[in-house]
């Protein structure tokens, strides 16, 4: 069946349709490392400046998934996981994705400029940059190192936060980036590893295909013990302190353990038990993310009342 032909039976899209074009999950957490970004900075932000730029921020983090669904729709209509996307499903067309990305881009940087400041703006034009062009057209049918480069695009949001609270970037910022570059390839090669047949299918230079299924669990281990000082050396800086500590390092455990699990996994006995280790360390380390931005806001609220901080 056409592509055509497909839309055509599908009917018109529906404005939830176009919602999805923008990935409301990716953005909510683009949202969320953000806000804690902006939140935890040494300097204030007036309430207006700082709703105007997260939603500037949040427009440019659909412009990129929009930007991605264009380009990626061949290979989305392959995958299992993707195959009800907008554009795959024919409920939108590419055009009109492309359109929509690229608009809500120009948009979104330049109000973002006019809102707070020109590095803000600057860094969230090189994020959709990097996530449109140098991942999804580049990194993703390229190279096995895909999700490694390519996790940077989804790091840069707290240092934008930052950036319009202070108009600079510190090494808090830095490490708040770092943190979430050095999560992203133990999460989504945790997911690879259930998902097998997707990548495969759809031709994507995903570790498990080019490397094998072993040598995918090995790098996991290794970025999960690579994360962890990243992570720690993160609390205890000026956005960090006491409860921040604690929370990075029951959660680091914990994700060392699931990495080591992991590591550990007899490939008969994954295809026996349908990958159920696998499974949960990725539902965990979406919570791990979380919790650790979640725990640099707690911190923040504590040292309003003198309690937090070093």
């Amino acid at each position: 069946m056409s592509d055509t032909q497909s839309f055509s039976q599908t009917g018109e899209a529906q404005f939830g349709d176009y919602v999805q074009l923008l990935k409301p999950r990716v953005m909510s957490l683009v949202v969320f490392t953000a806000l804690v970004g902006l939140l935890v900075a040494p300097v204030g932000v007036h309430p207006v400046v700082g709703f105007a730029s997260i939603l500037f921020i949040a427009l440019g983090a659909g412009a990129s998934g929009a930007l991605n669904m264009w380009w990626d729709a061949d290979i989305d209509r392959v995958m299992k996981r993707t195959q009800s996307r907008p554009v795959p499903a024919g409920k939108v067309e590419a055009g009109e994705a492309l359109g929509l990305g690229l608009a809500l881009s120009g948009i979104s940087v330049v109000m973002l400029a006019l809102a707070a400041n020109l590095l803000s703006a600057f860094l969230l034009a090189f994020t959709i940059f990097f996530y449109a062009v140098v991942y999804s057209m580049w990194l993703k049918r390229s190279t096995p190192q895909n999700i490694v480069i390519g996790g940077a695009a989804g790091a840069f949001p707290p240092m934008i936060g930052w950036a319009v609270a202070t108009g600079g970037v510190s090494i808090e910022a830095i490490l708040m980036f770092a943190l979430i570059f050095m999560w992203t390839p133990p999460h989504f090669w945790a997911l690879a590893l259930f998902m097998k047949e997707d990548y495969h299918k759809a031709g994507v230079p995903m570790l498990t295909v080019t490397h094998g299924r072993r040598e995918t669990r090995r790098q996991i281990l290794i970025y999960t013990v690579l994360l962890a000082p990243v992570a720690i050396w993160a609390a205890l800086t000026s956005i960090g302190g006491p409860f921040t500590l604690a929370v990075a390092l029951v959660l680091n455990a914990i994700f060392l353990k699931g990495a080591w699990d992991i590591f550990r996994r007899d490939e008969a006995v994954a295809e026996a038990d349908r990958y159920a280790t696998e499974k949960k360390v990725f539902t965990f380390s979406l919570a791990y993310l979380f919790l650790h931005f979640a725990a640099f806001l707690v911190e923040a609220v504590l040292k309003t009342f003198g309690v937090g901080g070093w």
